[in-house]
């Protein structure tokens, strides 16, 4: 039981290194002008607004060498004349050309500013092709470390992959690499040697027999983040199925490398599952237009939208351990589950900075437990989320440092999943707490978002003035401690380890029946025949007896 308590512990620091890695180094980071060029949002990226991506790239798995051109077309907001293209080395722009003239490209390392020829009027449609080619970056640890993924398959077939959360798309193709504004719609064109099929995002519109290569097209009719565009090539075969939905037939399809077809059709039981228990709580799935797909990779797993990668080799939990240590972990595939969870927080509705990233993260973490909720119960959900507590850090604050690409703690998964699960408590209608969460995907379907925005609408919704708790969960490591003492038939009761004018409510059971205490800073005192008191688990908060 110790070594497997120490495998689910090295898993579970193992799928939040990345994030705690970088808020780690936040203390003492000095975040340079590369930071604020890739992070903010500058004055050559607000004039102009995406509307539309042709991605157009061959892809030569022998070399690792990948070249072509990003067409982008956008609508002038207001009149400038520098555009800033956003392109990670070694990758390398060999032209820009718009209205069939070549323009002065200005490279800044990462950040490419464009000198724009013909004047930019307020409400023109303008498009600019981008040519660019090179080696990209190895992913040495994908997801968490970003680029392509090189592989072989046991057939000894190239499997090919990229993922870029955070790192950024432009580790891999030109684009306007920054998450507040996403693009309309986007073709991705990938050609790759024959024998291979790619695989990314939306719907197959067609599928181009060059001789000695394939060229496939796939049409992506939303919105999608930069980070959400992916290239997966392999030995891919296909199934699907039809979902009957919450707005009609919503086609699955499933992409896995040939020899694991029949494994995968009896182990994708798990995604319809999801889509009815995510349905229930957070609405319809938010890209029926596009599909729903698992893809099999070479790496654990990412949310990109509507290409779900899948790597967690047909296991239940996580590689086949329980992240929660109470067995409800092994009741689902934690790759399908979360990965999905990411099409409602993440894809749907998107951070506009990566330093909320806990909107992605901390809903899509607390969507593991509503998918128990929904197939095995409300006792089996609350079990697991609080199982999940020992996995939090408390290092760092969940949210980031804004404007230069900085997330905040790996604590937003856990963290933020206990006081979501905490939040529900306070609300106590489980139905309108569902209402809430459908509320934030309508209210907010296809945007990007601040933490604000989401914080307000909660409150609004709830008719609670969360901002305390708020502060207190995602701008603080501090975790609400209850301090009491029973003297003379009292109970001494008050809030210590807070923000100021925090005063949330917490269910206890005291004099052998469950009942509210109403706490803050001050010291409160209730009339009791006991001398035990017990906090409802559910709360993620401490008790500290005097």
């Amino acid at each position: 039981m110790k070594q497997l308590n120490l495998v689910i512990t090295l898993l579970a620091s193992l799928m939040l290194w990345s994030v705690q890695s970088q808020s780690l180094l936040q203390d003492r980071a000095v975040f340079t002008r590369q930071d604020s060029l890739r992070g903010s949002i500058t004055p050559e990226r607000e004039w102009w607004n995406l509307t539309y991506y042709h991605l157009d790239i061959e892809v030569k798995p022998e070399q690792q060498f990948i070249s072509g051109k990003n067409t982008i077309n956008y609508t002038v907001l207001k009149p400038f004349q520098t555009m800033q293209i956003d392109l990670q080395s070694p990758m390398q722009i060999l032209k820009v050309i718009q209205d069939n003239e070549e323009l002065e490209v200005r490279h800044d390392n990462n950040a490419h500013f464009v000198t724009l020829k013909k004047p930019q009027n307020v409400g023109q449609h303008k498009s600019i092709t981008i040519y660019y080619e090179g080696k990209p970056k190895t992913a040495k640890m994908a997801p968490w470390d970003g680029g392509f993924s090189w592989k072989k398959d046991k057939n000894n077939k190239h499997f090919i992959a990229t993922s870029c959360q955070g790192l950024g798309a432009s580790v891999w193709w030109p684009n306007k690499d920054h998450m507040y504004d996403e693009v309309d719609s986007m073709l991705i064109s990938v050609t790759n040697p024959k024998g291979l099929i790619n695989v990314s995002n939306g719907r197959l519109r067609q599928l181009e027999d060059n001789g000695n290569t394939v060229t496939s097209h796939w049409f992506v009719s939303n919105p999608i983040n930069n980070y959400g565009v992916n290239v997966n090539i392999g030995d891919y075969v296909n199934f699907s199925e039809v979902y009957e939905g919450e707005q009609g037939k919503l086609d699955m399809d499933y992409w896995v490398l040939s020899y694991n077809l029949e494994k995968a059709k009896a182990h994708f039981k798990d995604a319809p599952k999801t889509i009815a228990a995510f349905e229930h709580w957070f609405g319809p799935y938010p890209f029926y237009e596009d599909s729903f797909k698992l893809v099999e990779v070479p790496y654990l797993g990412m949310e990109h939208q509507s290409s779900v990668t899948y790597g967690n080799q047909y296991r239940k939990g996580y590689l086949g351990n329980d992240l929660s240590r109470t067995g409800w972990g092994l009741k689902f595939d934690f790759i399908i589950v979360h990965e999905s969870g990411h099409e409602w927080f993440a894809n749907n509705i998107t951070n506009k900075d990566i330093a909320d990233m806990w909107i992605h993260e901390g809903f899509t973490a607390y969507s593991e437990n509503l998918f128990l909720d929904y197939h095995y119960g409300k006792e089996a959900a609350s079990a697991y989320v609080i199982g999940t507590r020992a996995n939090i850090q408390n290092d760092k604050p969940l949210i980031g440092i804004y404007d230069v690409n900085a997330k905040g703690s790996g604590d937003m998964y856990y963290k933020g999943a206990n006081m979501l699960h905490t939040l529900r408590q306070l609300i106590e209608d489980d139905e309108k707490w569902r209402q809430i969460l459908r509320g934030i995907n309508k209210t907010f379907y296809h945007q990007t978002v601040t933490s604000k925005q989401i914080e307000d609408y909660i409150s609004h919704q709830t008719k609670i003035d969360l901002t305390q708790f708020f502060d207190q969960y995602l701008r603080t490591t501090m975790i609400p401690t209850l301090e009491y003492e029973f003297k003379n038939g009292q109970l001494r009761y008050r809030w210590t380890n807070i923000v100021e004018k925090f005063d949330m409510p917490v269910e206890v059971i005291l004099d052998g029946k469950t009942q509210w205490l109403f706490p803050n800073s001050e010291w409160k005192t209730k009339t009791t025949s006991s001398n035990a008191l017990h906090i409802d688990d559910d709360f993620y908060v401490f008790g500290k007896a005097l």
